[in-house]
């Protein structure tokens, strides 16, 4: 028998969600099946979408061999820092994610992932502790492409992070802006609004075209993304942009801007390919010209209302600043230079 005491990163989260990460081998078929037999919340039965308190008492029917098995070890998975802090206090931790690094691991890449990077400088700071943490990890709310660099936001405590994931969601509180070079010249602002659907195969969407209707989805598979654009500089026949996301999808800045007819340069997969063989022959830039470079906190949420105003900004990285700089001149990127 297992005797499990809630603390405050394991409150607000349903029953069958805390035991499956606690016993993180086990069949979800297993939990439900444990939930109606082998488990008590406070001494009784409870279902599986009981929301657990700090404080309560989960009681578990198992044999040590069991839970030995069903208990995954923790990786332990480190790697050299390559981020730098943007921004940091007792419940977030927002960070500049550099180039080819993901934010996280994939089939092939499990080890050398931001998350796993500011999960071991947590671990180092007595921030986070593994050993202690039966379910909970600090995890990212939003995440960027290998090749896209900039701010990730990462929630250090369940709190943060449940409030954290509420206002990446929900539209008011979080402002995420982007800078780009784009083929073509750009002279005012645009308002993209269209429906994608996502090819998982090849793992590129496809923009449908514009659409007018308020919900958040069409056809199956289909997904309106929102998109606004605003020129900073134009130069050469390139134009500098700040852009802002409105919804989160899938490579979602680079479909759409090129669906609008202004390609980011360097991209491989939504690109013009004889601009980027040119830019790439001028600037030796083989990838996306793409920085997450400020996140403005508009409202806050819960534990987190303190945020409320808070903006945060990262530098471009030191090659794409070169460019920048060679296309546009050391001013531009200023607000004030912007077009109006």
């Amino acid at each position: 028998m297992i005797q499990l005491t809630i603390t405050k990163n394991e409150e607000k989260q349903r029953l069958d969600r805390f035991l499956k990460k606690y016993l993180r081998n086990a069949p979800l078929s297993h939990i439900y099946r444990m939930i109606r037999r082998d488990v008590k919340l406070n001494g009784r039965r409870a279902g599986i979408d009981t929301l657990l308190a700090e404080g309560d008492r989960v009681t578990i029917v198992l044999s040590d061999e069991a839970v030995e098995a069903f208990r995954a070890q923790r990786a332990g998975a480190k790697s050299k820092r390559q981020f730098q802090i943007a921004y940091e206090d007792e419940r977030v931790l927002i960070v500049n994610k550099p180039f080819g690094l993901l934010t996280h691991g994939d089939r092939i890449e499990k080890k050398h992932t931001l998350t796993n990077q500011v999960t071991a400088y947590l671990a180092e700071r007595g921030a986070y502790d593994p050993g202690e943490e039966r379910t909970f990890a600090p995890a990212s709310v939003n995440r960027l492409d290998r090749n896209t660099t900039g701010l990730v936001i990462f929630g250090k405590t369940f709190g943060a992070l449940q409030a954290l994931n509420r206002m990446i969601r929900e539209r008011g509180y979080i402002g995420k802006y982007y800078l780009t070079i784009v083929r073509g010249e750009v002279t005012g602002e645009l308002i993209l609004r269209d429906l994608m659907k996502k090819d998982a195969r090849r793992n590129t969407v496809r923009v449908i075209g514009p659409h007018e209707a308020t919900g958040e989805t069409g056809g199956t598979g289909e997904r309106l993304m929102e998109t606004t654009a605003r020129p900073i500089a134009v130069s050469k026949g390139f134009t500098l942009m700040e852009v802002e996301l409105i919804t989160g999808r899938t490579h979602q800045i680079r479909a759409h801007l090129a669906q609008a007819g202004y390609p980011v340069i360097g991209d491989p997969k939504y690109g013009n390919s004889r601009v980027n063989l040119a830019v790439e022959e001028k600037y030796g830039l083989t990838t996306q010209f793409l920085h997450a470079h400020r996140i403005v906190f508009e409202k806050g949420e819960g534990e987190l209302a303190y945020l409320k105003g808070l903006a945060v900004e990262a530098p471009l990285p030191q090659q794409l600043e070169r460019i920048r700089a060679e296309l546009f001149g050391p001013g531009a990127g200023k607000a004030s230079n912007k077009i109006s």
